[in-house]
């Protein structure tokens, strides 16, 4: 199981949500603003929007939040980038970090220094991304049967795993809008659908205190207001992490 889905469980339980729950806001938003861009205002026609928006309702991110994105100005915007880093943490784990910005001297500056502080270190493109796999990721919120995963396998489905009653569906990264669309016709509930770096091999961190130098790490990566998605090569027991209310 990618660290990547793990840590995004335990960040929706941590404290200090009202916080993160506003950055999440904000890089749903931007995203939104760059589909729009990129591909127009009706997300029928326009799978990133039609993705962006179910991440956003996935959040709870309000409809006055979405609509402000989706009808901003984009010439006044500023002229984004997508950047993708590669780095590596300690304990030989690895991290893929996907950025939206508008300056890529600072933002690699930022990322660099993160990696750095934590025990790690910025790597350079292609240095940890030959051991993962870009697919695409649907999450359901319920966990399904056999007979239902098999008529999936015909229509795209290529791996898939269960969690916390929820399953996560993977196909080729390239079928996302159209394997997203098959399961709404489909009335599966979705949560979440994105593009992800999903690990070949993954590192199991038993030891609480490693793994609480990897979640910081994390922290820091995705609190990054450049940074949009942060992916992990880790698998570990999530009962490790000690949840705070504060």
């Amino acid at each position: 199981m990618a660290g990547h889905s793990k840590f995004k469980n335990i960040q929706y339980r941590k404290g200090a949500q009202d916080k993160k729950r506003a950055k999440q806001f904000a890089k749903i938003g931007r995203e939104i603003q760059i589909a729009v861009k990129i591909g127009g205002i009706d997300p029928e026609s326009n799978p990133r929007l039609r993705l962006a928006m179910t991440n956003a309702r996935s959040v709870n991110m309000p409809k006055d939040n979405v609509d402000r994105a989706i009808n901003k100005n984009n010439n006044d915007s500023a002229d984004y980038s997508e950047v993708r880093y590669e780095g590596y943490g300690p304990f030989g784990t690895a991290f893929i970090v996907e950025a939206l910005t508008d300056n890529k001297n600072r933002t690699a500056s930022e990322i660099r220094s993160i990696f750095s502080k934590n025990g790690g270190n910025l790597g350079e493109t292609g240095s940890v991304s030959f051991n993962f796999k870009r697919v695409g990721e649907v999450q359901v919120k319920e966990e399904i049967d056999d007979f239902l995963l098999e008529d999936l396998l015909d229509h795209g489905l290529v791996d898939y795993n269960t969690e916390d009653n929820r399953t996560n569906l993977y196909c080729s990264y390239e079928a996302l809008a159209s394997f997203e669309t098959l399961l709404r016709k489909k009335k599966f509930e979705i949560e979440s659908a994105n593009i992800t770096w999903k690990p070949n091999l993954t590192i199991k961190i038993e030891k609480e205190e490693e793994l609480m130098k990897l979640v910081k790490l994390n922290d820091e990566l995705e609190d990054n207001d450049d940074v949009q998605n942060c992916f992990s090569n880790l698998d570990f027991d999530s009962s490790l992490i000690v949840v705070t209310n504060a």
